[in-house]
């Protein structure tokens, strides 16, 4: 099959067309994939901030259409539209027995070693194997995987859109929704306004937030906030996200903070931008190296300020990527202003460029 590989961190990916793949085995799928949007996380593998050792399709923000189905499949059939799922719940493990799905044993350790649940990847190249990046290898004409990491919807629904509820939405919506639990009435502060943190924003818009304060340095994020749901804006080059937050909670700290652009110091932001009794939620993924140091503990413990951890927004794959799209047929919840590039396969460099450079929010590449 046709894929964009990407042979040593730090290269360019080769798009290529003799990858080999298996045909889909006990429990799962073969997908079609028609798009996939371009995520931070699949950076960090391109620019070696997640390094790998072997060659690697990356990819995990897409939507496709079931082209096989193995033994045991019997939700799936062939021609039905799909969004793909890094984080889906096996439904048999311990956290899953405890209804935690979006820290499925199976999963995560899938997400994490590139491979699927049995550690095999299904995937090669010349002999050699290639790994299924940041759990899915979406950039490539098929991906083998778990059929319950593929989510049916409605035949209607533009694959192009439904892709970015597959990662950006579902992380940012689910962090506020189903992490949080943010409170009608509540203050909210959001660091970084990226795909991830624009749902973010709009998930609080969901939640009936009192006050939705972006801060992020680029003017036309900022501006895409505003149109999404945001009441006030911050330039961090020009002002502090901090001093703006106590001026805008009477001096208190906001309810919730949310960091989304994967920086650890600004987890540290959070921490100080919240009231006592407040929430800071890490949602971005900063790199291995970076640490987050609480300067007081005792304060910290004693002010009852909370630190949580959202893995793609605490989500249970089958229930929330529908209720998702749900939002966006009646209108609650905008997909398509996430979207600001277009490009083919073939363009997968200039798409990770942009997406280095800060340039446009969500790149969608059409597969075939």
């Amino acid at each position: 099959m046709r894929a964009a590989v990407l042979e040593q961190p730090g290269a360019p990916l080769s798009v290529v067309d003799d990858v080999e793949i298996i045909a889909p085995r006990v429990g799962e799928v073969r997908v079609r994939v028609r798009y996939c949007s371009l995520c931070h996380s699949d950076y960090s593998v391109v620019k070696g901030t997640f390094p790998v050792a072997e060659p690697i399709i990356v990819g995990h923000e897409a939507a496709g259409v079931v082209e096989s189905v193995g033994p045991g499949v019997t939700h799936l059939q062939p021609g039905d539209a799909v969004v793909l799922n890094a984080i889906y719940p096996c439904g048999q493990c311990y956290f899953c027995q405890r209804g935690e799905h979006s820290i499925c044993a199976h999963a995560t350790q899938a997400l994490i070693t590139h491979a699927l649940p049995d550690g095999e990847t299904g995937l090669s190249r010349q002999g050699r194997r290639v790994l299924r990046g940041v759990g899915v290898g979406a950039l490539a004409e098929f991906v083998v995987a778990p059929a319950a990491s593929a989510v049916k919807i409605d035949a209607d629904i533009p694959l192009d859109l439904a892709c970015v509820t597959g990662c950006a939405v579902r992380t940012g919506v689910g962090a506020v929704l189903n992490t949080a639990r943010v409170v009608e009435g509540a203050t909210v502060l959001i660091l970084g306004a990226g795909g991830v943190g624009l749902s973010t924003v709009q998930g609080a818009r969901l939640a009936a937030a009192s006050t939705i304060i972006v801060s992020d340095p680029v003017a036309e994020r900022r501006e895409a906030a505003l149109r999404l749901g945001a009441s006030h804006v911050v330039d961090p080059t020009r002002e502090d996200p901090l001093a703006i937050a106590y001026g805008l909670t009477n001096g208190i700290g906001v309810d919730y903070a949310f960091e989304t652009a994967g920086a650890a110091a600004l987890i540290e932001l959070g921490i100080t931008a919240t009231r006592p009794g407040g929430t800071t939620i890490c949602v971005g993924a900063p790199p291995f190296d970076q640490s987050v140091t609480i300067q007081n503990a005792v304060l910290f413990a004693s002010m009852e300020k909370k630190l949580m951890g959202s893995l793609l927004g605490g989500a249970h794959a089958s229930y929330d990527i529908l209720r998702l799209l749900a939002f966006w047929r009646a209108g609650r919840l905008d997909l398509a202003s996430l979207i600001t590039q277009r490009r083919p396969l073939a363009e997968i460099n200039e798409a990770f460029a942009d997406l280095g450079a800060g340039k446009g929010i969500r790149t969608v590449i059409e597969i075939g």
